[in-house]
């Protein structure tokens, strides 16, 4: 079952159109992404789907009902960076959420604060936070009632390397936990790592959308190298089944239809023609370089 539907969604701003015409679902129990440069229409798209705009044109639905008033309450999210009380410790800010959203209670707080391991900070003021623990509150609050859906926008920006890795960590525990999480984020590798399902935009159009295996499958990669690169590119351009090559950095890239790249195979066809490889690897195609084909064409 999908937990949204998304049909036509358009809103324009002035004489810039955010969004045009897109449309999606999100499956239940997945980690959606939504991808795209900045100006894409992520967040636009995003504040729509959870009543903070309105669209100018389409409709959405969450598990097949109409958006109401009500439904949205059982929603969790993030959307900008919250206003949390820097005097006050973690608990007391919490509480001050849960009397404006009037979800939960003392115990949902202390639950919530152990999800995102802060229990042993809930009295440290908030102000003494690091960037990662605050954003770990943020997401504490948009749990608060336990919903089981989570809409989160860009929820590892600003962080260092081990306050992205926290993130991560926790967005991959809230999913096993059977939460949906549906993010927006413009860090290739992280959607990659985390991410189940997602959809590309650009300047407010969908490029393409499905689960990540699906849009990383459409050509296999291997990697190889020799002493004599040059004679390497010559021999490869024979390999059957090759679609393309490239070289970067000392390694030749060959690209194959889905399913056809086998590396005992190329070993063999190399070292039959006097050629011994110092490196061969087998590697799904990074989402990086699919995103560049994609917002490139």
């Amino acid at each position: 079952m999908d937990v949204l539907q998304i049909d036509n969604l358009a809103k324009a701003y002035g004489k810039v159109r955010a969004l045009q015409g897109v449309s999606f679902a999100v499956p239940k129990g997945s980690i959606f992404g939504i991808l795209g440069p900045n100006g894409s229409g992520k967040t636009t798209l995003l504040s729509i789907i959870l009543d903070v705009l309105k669209a100018d044109q389409g409709n959405y639905s969450w598990y097949g009902q109409p958006a109401t008033k009500e439904m949205r309450q059982q929603i969790g999210s993030l959307l900008e960076t919250p206003n949390f009380y820097h005097y006050l410790s973690a608990t007391n800010n919490l509480r001050v959420t849960q009397s404006i959203s009037k979800r939960g209670d003392q115990t949902d707080i202390d639950r919530v604060l152990k999800l995102v391991k802060l229990y042993d900070r809930r009295h440290s003021r908030f102000s003494s936070f690091s960037l990662g623990m605050k954003q770990r509150l943020a997401i504490a609050a948009a749990l608060l009632g336990s919903p089981k859906v989570l809409v989160f926008d860009e929820p590892t920006n600003g962080l260092d390397p081990v306050g992205i890795a926290e993130i991560r960590e926790l967005m991959k525990s809230l999913h096993q936990a059977g939460h949906t999480i549906i993010m927006a984020s413009h860090l290739l590798d992280e959607v990659e790592k985390v991410c189940t399902h997602m959809a590309i935009l650009q300047s407010g159009r969908l490029l393409t959308l499905g689960s990540v295996d699906e849009l990383l499958s459409d050509e296999d990669l291997i990697e190889i190298a020799a002493t004599d690169m040059n004679q390497l590119q010559s021999m490869a351009a024979s390999i059957p089944g090759l679609v393309r090559q490239l070289e970067t950095e000392g390694v030749l890239h060959l690209y194959f239809e889905k399913g056809q790249a086998d590396p005992p195979t190329v070993n063999a066809y190399f070292h039959s023609r006097g050629i011994t490889l110092k490196h061969l690897v087998y590697k799904k195609k990074k989402l990086e370089t699919r995103f560049f084909e994609l917002t490139n064409t």
